[in-house]
């Protein structure tokens, strides 16, 4: 894996079937209309991915099934946050068994913990991970924002870098002036509008969810934002803010998120959209909103995966 890690890597949903077990021909759709669109790597069992909502036996079938269809085209990244130290292990192993390069970790989730339980929770569980790891910084699901002395620390204990969803785009500034120094560390955006500010301040790259159904786009918004060519980044964000008031706005819950980019890849006919208990797929008249929604960006010719 050539560090440091950059460009587009899609947190990756996990294509399932109405029995709830992995969908392997919707994957290797999925992997291929990925890869096809020109991602730089592959991330599973995140947030998107309902990583914590899957069984460890649907979550290590993924990760064997996903290294397998990848081939080493891309790197693939393997969250392992578990609330258990053991969990997290298992899964660890597990992937590097498989064949990933490299681990996302974040805060065992449910119970709250402070900055310094973090910090000793990295220094007991790092020296076990089999793998490289990325740090994952998650506020709203884990109930701590990371500080910048944890990442340092993690840094310090071999982290190749970090993956900051809390939003915050003075923290992700930060994060970029704090280890622009170190040529090996990557700071990736989790939050896809901060693309374009993170990649010309000196970042390196998002986990965009969008890029699940429209690969392509986010891999061009990333180019033109490298090539600081402003006014191509301006016409590619305004097709991701639509992204954003159409699909990203169908459903009134927070999980709409997850379930929108489900339902959006089934309109593309690439996998089903079920989810994981205790999320439950769109109700026909938002499937229909959501293929409605698809069908006007014109998918078809302006987004079609290059394979």
């Amino acid at each position: 894996m050539k560090l440091p890690l950059k460009g587009i890597i899609p947190p990756m949903i996990t294509p399932l079937l109405e029995n709830k077990e992995l969908d392997h021909l919707g994957l290797e759709k999925l992997l291929k209309h990925l890869i096809g669109g020109g991602v730089h790597g592959i991330f599973i069992l995140g947030t998107t991915g309902e990583g914590p909502s899957l069984s460890y036996k649907v979550r290590k079938e993924l990760i064997t099934a996903t290294c397998q269809i990848v081939a080493g085209r891309v790197p693939v990244l393997v969250g392992v946050t578990d609330t258990s130290e053991t969990g997290t292990l298992k899964i660890a192993n597990h992937a590097k068994s498989a064949g990933a390069d490299a681990l996302v970790v974040a805060p065992p989730y449910y119970l709250p913990i402070s900055q310094k339980e973090m910090g000793d929770y990295l220094e007991r569980v790092v020296p076990a991970l089999s793998l490289p790891f990325m740090l994952y910084n998650m506020p709203s699901c884990t109930k701590l924002h990371l500080s910048l002395d944890v990442v340092i620390k993690a840094k310090k204990l071999g982290a190749i870098g970090i993956k900051d969803s809390s939003g915050d785009l003075s923290y992700l500034y930060q994060l970029i002036e704090e280890f622009k120094g170190d040529p090996l560390f990557s700071v990736i955006a989790g939050a896809e509008l901060f693309l374009p500010e993170t990649i010309m301040y000196g970042g390196h790259g998002a986990v965009a969810g969008g890029a699940n159904f429209f690969p392509r786009l986010f891999v061009d918004l990333y180019d033109a934002a490298l090539r600081n060519d402003l006014e191509e980044v301006k016409l590619l964000r305004d097709k991701v803010l639509k992204v954003h008031s159409t699909i990203y706005e169908v459903g009134q819950y927070s999980s709409r998120h997850i379930k929108g980019i489900k339902s959006a890849l089934m309109a593309m006919g690439i996998c089903q959209d079920y989810s994981a208990e205790p999320l439950s797929r769109f109700s026909e008249d938002k499937q229909s909103q959501i293929k409605e929604h698809i069908e006007q960006f014109n998918y078809k010719n302006e987004y079609k995966s290059a394979h």
